[in-house]
């Protein structure tokens, strides 16, 4: 079996010199430095007792140690468990009371939310050429049954029994490969990491396929509208982000009375984490100019299942044809299908997880006997073969009798030019499902909600339309920037009706 690291070791051999990463507080490792700092924390976890088939937690943001983290795992073969250091002491916990790991390493350098839980803990300070750690050892035994993963990922926003994907080496190659690929990226890129490598979009997507092309990431420890936009102006050539840092973005370089991005170097835009709308999309482009690619993909996926490769100003708001080597298809009996084409989406490839963790009764549910991946999204492909996802199965509204995708209704809100991003959801009173919007607007505008309300209704059939429209100038987001849907009605409880 091929494995992850050996995308360094290609790098190592053909380019020691040439620059692998930067980060926020000034680091900046040559592929060679990248090798000789996880050779160097790989030996310090196996002072702490760490073997193969051990789990090792990090508590991170993206820095260049988050990195060599991941790599020294790999060197013993075990396997890591990125979570963001802005989980709560409970969260952690729950996580490690599941996984049971080795060790705990904190990018306490870069994150004053990992240097809490290190002192939470009681970790120790560990220096070398991967730079300033904390570590705490714990008792713990191999797991046999890890001896093909390189990761386990725990979904955001889990309930009950915890859910840790299980992510092979051969996963994550297929998944990193099919993403540098995608965007034709070489050794001359230099690729924005503000993605959490904590989600399998920038562990995967960037720092996977980035290793893999030997291209150099800034890794960048927090999102902000102002960094992006700095970044982008002075050399960066790849920009994967998700919709809600594109929104920010634009608004930012809107109050600078900016309508457009001059960058010298930028040449490739993507979106992922949520469906695009035409007019969002035309607004995306105009202010880049450049092609909003756009792709669909999950945790339990390695990221990509399907993307687009678009001329700029096509019209297609699709998630493209599945990616080579990906099997996608659509099962219209399943909840929320109609029975004519509109259903759950199925995949089935080399970069599907092996399953989740020391939870097989959800495996069962998840993948079945042939290989095929239950995503929980519905959806439909086009007769040119282009995936439409049309929401999560769970997120799906029935009003009315009516089924309401959340999608089109925050489309309708999101082609209002006040409007920066819009949430949609249900909430089940006196017997039906009512749609409720959640709008974000920047600080200072003002919009009336009657104004919104005569917006969509030209845009939205009745059903559709939302019973009651709140405003606000920030919506609860994960450190993706994607919206936490399922945290609008406590923090907007007080205005609800």
């Amino acid at each position: 079996m091929a494995r992850v690291e050996a995308f360094l070791a290609g790098q190592v051999a053909a380019r020691p010199d040439a620059m692998a990463l930067t980060d926020s507080i000034g680091t900046a490792w040559r592929f060679a430095d990248l090798d000789r700092a996880s050779d160097a924390l790989a030996e310090v976890l196996r002072g702490a007792g760490v073997a193969a088939n051990d789990r090792v937690l990090m508590l991170s943001e993206n820095c260049a140690s988050a990195i060599a983290t991941l790599f020294a795992c790999w060197k013993l073969d075990a396997v890591v468990i990125p979570v963001n250091a802005r989980q709560t002491a409970a969260e952690v916990a729950r996580i490690v009371d599941h996984a049971t790991p080795a060790a705990i390493l904190m990018t306490t350098a870069v994150s004053k939310d990992a240097q809490a839980h290190a002192d939470r803990m009681g970790a120790e300070k560990q220096t070398g050429a991967f730079g300033t750690m904390h570590l705490a050892a714990l008792p713990t035994n191999p797991d046999a049954d890890l001896h093909d993963v390189a990761t386990l990922l725990y979904t955001t926003g889990t309930t009950g029994d915890p859910k840790g994907v299980m992510l092979t080496h051969d996963n994550m190659r297929f998944g990193g490969m099919a993403s540098s690929n995608l965007r034709n990226m070489t050794s001359a890129d230099v690729v924005y990491g503000v993605l959490p490598l904590t989600h399998v979009f920038g562990l995967v997507s960037v720092i996977t396929a980035a290793c893999y092309a030997g291209a150099t990431v800034q890794q960048e420890a927090r999102f902000s509208a102002k960094g992006l936009y700095e970044a982008v102006m002075n050399g960066v050539t790849v920009l994967p982000a998700v919709p809600q840092m594109h929104a920010l973005v634009m608004q930012y370089s809107k109050e600078q009375g900016l309508s457009k991005l001059a960058s010298p170097s930028l040449r490739y835009v993507s979106s992922g984490g949520a469906p695009l709308d035409p007019a969002w999309k035309r607004k995306a482009e105009a202010f880049y100019g450049l092609p909003l690619q756009n792709g669909f993909g999950m945790t339990e996926t390695s990221s990509g299942a399907s993307a687009t490769d678009n001329e700029l100003g096509s019209p297609d708001i699709s998630v493209g044809p599945k990616t080579p080597g990906t099997e996608v298809r659509v099962d219209d009996q399943a909840a929320g299908g109609d029975g004519a084409g509109i259903g759950e989406i199925l995949v089935r490839g080399p970069h599907v997880m092996k399953g989740y963790y020391r939870n097989p009764a959800e495996t069962a549910k998840a993948l079945d006997a042939e290989g095929w991946l239950r995503t929980g999204d519905l959806g439909k492909i086009d007769e040119i073969g282009h995936i439409h996802i049309l929401g999560r199965s769970k997120e799906l509204i029935i009003h009315g009798g009516f089924n309401v995708y959340p999608p089109e209704v925050e489309a309708a809100f999101n082609d209002h030019p006040q409007v920066i991003q819009s949430a949609v959801i249900g909430r089940m009173k006196d017997g039906d499902e009512q749609v409720l919007a959640f709008v974000q607007i920047a600080d200072g505008d003002h919009v009336e909600v009657e104004d919104l309300r005569r917006f969509v209704a030209e845009r939205l059939t009745g059903y559709k339309r939302p019973s009651q429209i709140i405003i606000g100038t920030v919506l609860p987001a994960a450190p993706t920037g994607k919206i936490l849907k399922h945290k609008l009605l406590e923090a907007f409880a007080d205005q609800l009706t």
